[in-house]
């Protein structure tokens, strides 16, 4: 439909959400267009769920028939609802999300809830690698707050995003630029008792593969690999790791499903003992790794 043909029935709620099902119940099916209009209105009136299925009676103003009108259009575009809105929520942390950094997917959220759930180990510090939004770092930091967390991006850009989350959230994090594949990179003398990284492994040929809000709207930067290396950033955590990981500490990495086995291979050629993790989708997802034999997560 033609932005300057769409009209609204009316300004009552109900009437909205029907027309948001209209437009897109198609491209995305109708529990995520309801889940659309929930953060949508969250967003624009700070309803919770409760309130939200309460008010479909309600009407709203023109300025916020306008926001719902922009959002349609941006929506039929495969514009991310979290770019739309410019937030999501990981782990209990408010999260703000643009272009410039990777928008927090569930499976990354399991990782880090399953690790800070894994036991009563100590974690007096950690780092997270090719940090982006900051939202690993955060939650970490929120679950473990005597710890001294630091954060690495190649992007000066994400960092920027990822310094405003920790601000937004009360946290106090290290934040470094640097890039991980430079073999000059270091950091200093210091151990680390938890390791942790979403690192770019997409290969270049599974592009094809992703859908438009991703491929549109996420950076490249943070997603893809060249598929006669798409291993590179785990070489080069692992080798961080040799150094700075302490010998009763826990690497965690999210990986790439199809090469499952090809990490671990290298992770144990690196002295490291890895077990792989499924995630609620049954899949290879991410991966732990420790020195000792006797230290299980």
């Amino acid at each position: 439909m033609n932005t300057r043909n769409l009209r609204f029935r009316s300004n009552y709620v109900c009437d909205i959400l029907t027309l948001f099902h209209e437009e897109l119940d198609a491209f995305y099916g109708s529990g995520e267009v309801g889940i659309f209009c929930e953060m949508l209105c969250e967003a624009f009136f700070g309803w919770d769920k409760i309130t939200f299925l309460l008010s479909k009676n309600q009407t709203v103003d023109q300025s916020d028939l306008l926001r719902f009108h922009w959002a349609l259009e941006d929506l039929k575009h495969h514009r991310p609802i979290q770019h739309i809105i410019g937030y999501t929520d990981f782990c209990g942390c408010r999260i703000e999300v643009n272009p410039d950094v990777l928008i927090p997917r569930p499976e990354t959220e399991e990782m880090v809830e399953s690790l800070v759930g894994s036991g009563q180990w100590v974690v007096s510090s950690i780092l997270d690698l090719c940090t982006g939004s900051g939202c690993i770092a955060i939650a970490m930091k929120k679950a473990f707050p005597q710890a001294e967390v630091t954060a690495v991006d190649v992007s000066e850009k994400a960092l920027s995003v990822a310094r405003r989350n920790a601000e937004n959230n009360n946290t106090e994090i290290n934040f470094l630029q640097a890039d991980i594949l430079d073999e000059t990179f270091h950091l200093s003398p210091l151990t680390f008792h938890l390791i942790v990284s979403n690192p770019p492994y997409v290969r270049d040929s599974e592009r094809s593969q992703m859908s438009p809000n991703v491929l549109d709207y996420d950076p490249s930067l943070a997603l893809f690999v060249p598929d006669d290396d798409p291993l590179r950033f785990y070489r080069a955590i692992a080798t961080l790791a040799k150094k700075h990981l302490a010998e009763d500490g826990l690497l965690a990495v999210e990986i790439n499903e199809a090469f499952a086995d090809e990490t671990c291979s290298l992770l144990r050629e690196q002295g490291f003992l890895p077990v792989v993790h499924t995630d609620f989708r049954g899949k290879n997802r991410w991966l732990t790794a420790t020195k000792k034999k006797n230290f299980v997560v």
